[in-house]
């Protein structure tokens, strides 16, 4: 019986009785080669803008695709694309080209896009490239590009200056950040606090003004002012 080839990795599988005197050889390419390349391999591969470049898993022999960690150099853009074979393995992929992004794809398929500069995870599932994790659990310091530093903690409201922990956003940064002073779409909000003592919470057809947590007023959707005290200098009750 000749030797055959695993399915996803193409280690030589020795025939019963196959090899005599010389299957040492094949087992020192199986465990010392090929698969030191599939759990630790870290290999650069040159793609061209526009253009697609294939890596292969050769049966008993070296290959770009079996390695776990692939380097991409060269230029990246507009349709380049690198084709991967069909087989179930797993990838790290860091785009290190001068520019633009790569797809990592099966021949025929979508893939997945990896920005230029980024490193992401992969996995082939027999049939295309797809995510290998929907998110990354981050502990300790929150790595920041562009410029900024990292932070220790995130809490509250997500504002930050990139070189001190996450605080809860005042309203003069909120009126900055939105460009205006206004607040639309509030059909289903909850509560706009961080304004001082005051707070406004909408509900039903109504805005309801609050002071301290007490209601002080509140306008409904035709413009009509209900005040709970007195009417100041001017006003109309």
């Amino acid at each position: 019986m000749s030797s055959t080839y695993s399915t996803n990795l193409g280690f030589e599988l020795i025939g019963s009785g196959e090899q005599a005197g010389v299957w040492g050889n094949t087992t020192n390419s199986n465990i010392g080669t090929l698969i030191e390349q599939a759990i630790s391999g870290y290999v650069t591969q040159a793609v061209s803008t526009g253009t697609d470049t294939t890596i292969t898993i050769p049966n008993g022999a070296t290959g770009v695709a079996r390695n776990m960690f692939i380097e991409l150099t060269g230029t990246g853009g507009s349709s380049t694309n690198l084709i991967v074979p069909a087989s179930k393995k797993l990838y790290f992929i860091y785009n290190n080209t001068s520019s633009g992004q790569v797809t990592v794809k099966v021949s025929g398929q979508t893939g997945v896009s990896v920005d230029n500069g980024s490193k992401q995870i992969l996995v082939s599932n027999g049939t295309d490239i797809v995510a290998a994790t929907s998110y990354l659990s981050l502990t300790g310091t929150v790595p920041v590009t562009s410029g900024g530093t990292g932070v220790a903690t995130l809490s509250g409201v997500a504002y930050g200056n990139g070189t001190s922990a996450f605080t809860a956003a005042t309203a003069a940064q909120v009126v900055a950040a939105i460009g205006s002073t206004s607040v639309t779409n509030a059909t289903n909000a909850t509560a706009i606090t961080n304004a001082g003592n005051w707070s406004v919470t909408p509900s039903g057809t109504k805005l309801y003004f609050n002071y301290n947590g007490t209601n002080v007023a509140s306008l409904d959707s035709s413009g009509n002012l209900v005040t709970l005290g007195s009417v100041s200098a001017g006003g109309t009750p």
